[in-house]
Order: C-alpha cells, then structure tokens, then sequence
C-alpha cells in the first residue's frame, strides 16, 4: 500500500511540472473556481507501467471500488451494524446467547419474530419463561416429526407383509371406512349454506391495541377451534370477522396459522365494524361485566363475541366499547346455574362458541354450561337450593301474597287475646 501511494505522488509532481513547463508560470497552476470540475475518477498516468507508451492511461472508478470493497465485507459487520440500529434487539440476542452457553431452557434457532416479542418483554423472568416456552414448542414439534416418520416406517413394513404373505386371510370389508375428504365436503356444504340462510355471529376484531403478542397467538388458535367446532355443527352460524385490518397483526397471524386455506374460508371478513353492517336494534354484546341475565337464546337477534385473550383479566373493556356504541349488553346465567367458587367469570372463544351452538340446537342452559370447565365451579345449582333471585320472584306471586295476609291476621288475633288476659288480671 505504501509503495502505491509513492507511485500516486510521483505522478502527481511529474503532471505538475509538465503543466509548468507548458504554461510558464506558477500562478496559472491554480484552479479557478469555474474550471473545477467534480469527478470520481482518478486518471494514473501511464509511467507506473514501463511497458506502455507515455500517452496511454488507467483510469480507477472510485465507486465501483467501493462498491467492491462493501460487498466484500462479511456478514458479521452488517449483522454489528443492525444491532447497533436497533439496541433493544441486540440486547435480547445477547440475553439469548448467555442463556445458551449457561446451558438453560431455550431453543436451538430463534427467529426475527420471536426477537422482537423478546424485545418487548419486560423483565428478566417473563424474558426466561417466553424462551423455556419457544425451548418446549421446538420440542413438540420434533415429537411430532418423529412419531410422523415411526407411523410412515410402520406403515411401510405393513405393506411389505401384505405383499409377501399373499395367502394369508383377507380383511373383513363389511364396514367401510368413510373418508374424511367426503365428511370435509360435508361440512363445507353446510357452512356454504349458512352464509346464506345462517344466522349472523359477529366476532369482534378491534382488540389488537390490548394484546400483546402471545396473547394475539393465543386468541388466533382459539379463532381456529371456534371456526372448526362451527364448521361440524348440525346448524352452523355465518361468522363474521368484523374490524379486522388488512395490515394487522389478526391478518398476518391468521395468514400464518392458515397458509393457503385462508382464502377458501367460508367466513365473511370485512374491516368494517359490525354497527354499519347489521342495525343496532339487533345486536347484542356478549360480556361477562353485563348487568343484563340472558335468560334465552334469541334466533333474532345478532350476538357479538369480542376476540379478546387477557391473561391480566382487565375489567370493563368490551363492556366500555359496548355503551360507547350504544349498544345492548347481555351475560351468561353462570351464577344461577352453576356453584362458582371464585375467580372471574371469563371463557374462552371455543368455549363460547359452543355454548352458544348448543343452546341455538336444544335451548337447554344445562347442556350447554357443560362446555364450562369443572375446575372453576363445583357443580350445578339444585333444586331445593332456590337462589336469591328465585326467592324474589316467588315473593311477586298471588299463593306468597295469600300466605303473609293470612300471617298478618294470626299475629293481629293473638295480640287481642294477649291483651283481653292482661285486662282481666289487673
């Protein structure tokens, strides 16, 4: 490198005192400001090379020497300077990696994904719980591919059997196996039919802003099983996925977890909110902070389900959306049906979803509850055991009305005769 900067500055003296000698003067060798010219090209004179006549010349492109020494850099110095651009990334890289050498629970590739939900946990402890949780999946998933190939090698030594043993006895063929290509097509017919003669279920989308990432993840599988259970129902609804942005979360999620299947979705998706679809008169919000029982299932009415996953249990969201829309608001009879021990009254959407599918089908609130877990109550509510409310609606009726008057009059008759016995002694 040294020896080419001496070459440089050679030829620069040697074009210097040529200009000299051809202008005479010295003063004519500046440059005025009208003849600079910008360039990025620097012309070697052709002296370097001995061989060459004195008029020939090289000329070096500047940019596309840069150009040649960026490519050249290797991947570590782009992935330095992306971390450096982004220093909450490289903080959770580098947590990742020290959890890997100390030889903790974590998996063995993390995605960009995966990073940035990293990034935004808050503390040490969530950050060490959300890799054991990666570390675990990344398990499952190889369980799965394991069992997957043990299933195909069995299979295969089957087939080989069968064609070696040709005179061993035939299978019994009385009851043939209904494949599940035809029992899907099933299922598609009936929920083709309910977009047009189905009733409406709204879901409502417009929860992004109170989730975090694993809580979206977690209420996109529950979207899968609700569009499954409702998909094998004898009367299924027409879903609606109402407020769900293009460019979302929701969309992106559901992209992943459908793949190609998402366009053959027999469910109407609109980013328009339910309230400029259906008329208000008929929508019914579905919230556990409702101060309204509902007592039947309406087939007139239009039910909306938030599509909301709080694993922190914030109170009064769909409740506050719901009077801000104006609109009406209706909760599950859990307490006049179940025992609840305690805790809040929250369900998942499968588990809504199926409830709601049940009492659409047979009415019954005690078929349908079944879908409640049996860890958050203890049973159903019997019969001699009348509830607060029961007991009120006993008191309205004319046979309790019949009881306290005639009550009233006893106790009237016995303070008469109470008295008459006082008088006679004094």
């Amino acid at each position: 490198m040294n020896i080419f900067n001496m070459h440089l500055l050679n030829v620069f003296r040697r074009s210097v005192f040529r200009l000299a000698v051809q202008n005479g003067p010295k003063r004519e060798l500046y440059l005025k400001p009208s003849n600079v010219i910008i360039c990025r090209r620097l012309i070697l004179s052709a002296w370097l090379n001995k061989d060459a006549s004195p008029c020939d010349t090289e000329k070096l492109d500047l940019d596309g020497w840069k150009h040649v020494v960026q490519s050249a850099m290797p991947e570590e110095m782009n992935e330095r300077k992306e971390s450096e651009e982004d220093p909450k990334l490289a903080a959770a890289r580098e947590f990742f990696e020290t959890l890997r050498l100390w030889g903790r629970d974590v998996p063995e590739n993390i995605t960009e994904e995966q990073l940035k939900a990293l990034a935004e946990c808050p503390t040490k402890s969530s950050k060490r719980k959300y890799l054991n949780y990666l570390a675990k999946k990344e398990l499952m998933k190889k369980a799965r591919k394991e069992k997957k190939e043990k299933r195909k090698e069995a299979k295969k030594e089957l087939m080989q059997n069968a064609n070696d043993n040709k005179d061993s006895e035939v299978k019994n063929t009385f009851l043939l196996k209904f494949w599940s290509r035809s029992e899907d097509a099933i299922y598609n017919w009936r929920a083709a039919q309910s977009m047009t003669f189905g009733q409406p279920l709204v879901f409502d989308m417009d929860y992004e802003s109170y989730m975090s990432n694993r809580e979206l993840q977690n209420a996109v599988k529950q979207m899968l099983e609700c569009e499954g259970a409702n998909r094998k129902s004898k009367d299924p609804f027409h879903l609606h996925y109402c407020s769900l942005k293009e460019d979302g979360s929701y969309m992106k999620q559901f992209i992943k977890c459908y793949g190609e299947a998402w366009e053959k979705l027999l469910v109407t998706v609109t980013e328009k909110p339910h309230f400029e679809i259906f008329p208000r008169d008929q929508l019914v919000y579905l919230t556990s902070d409702s101060p309204n029982i509902m007592k039947t299932f309406e087939h007139d009415k239009i039910y909306i389900i938030g599509c909301l996953v709080d694993k922190s249990i914030q109170t009064g969201i769909s409740l506050g959306r719901a009077k801000r829309l104006n609109l009406s608001t209706a909760r599950l009879p859990l307490d006049e049906y179940l025992d609840w021990e305690g805790g809040a009254k929250v369900l998942t959407l499968d588990q809504m979803i199926n409830i709601l599918l049940t009492l659409k089908d047979t009415g019954d609130w005690k078929q349908a509850l079944q879908f409640v877990p049996q860890r958050k109550h203890s049973g159903f509510v019997e019969i001699d055991s009348y509830s607060k409310q029961q007991v009120d609606s006993w008191k309205k009726t004319n046979l309790y009305r019949r009881k306290d008057s005639q009550e009233k009059s006893y106790n009237s008759l016995r303070r008469v005769q109470h008295k008459k016995w006082w008088e006679d002694v004094f």
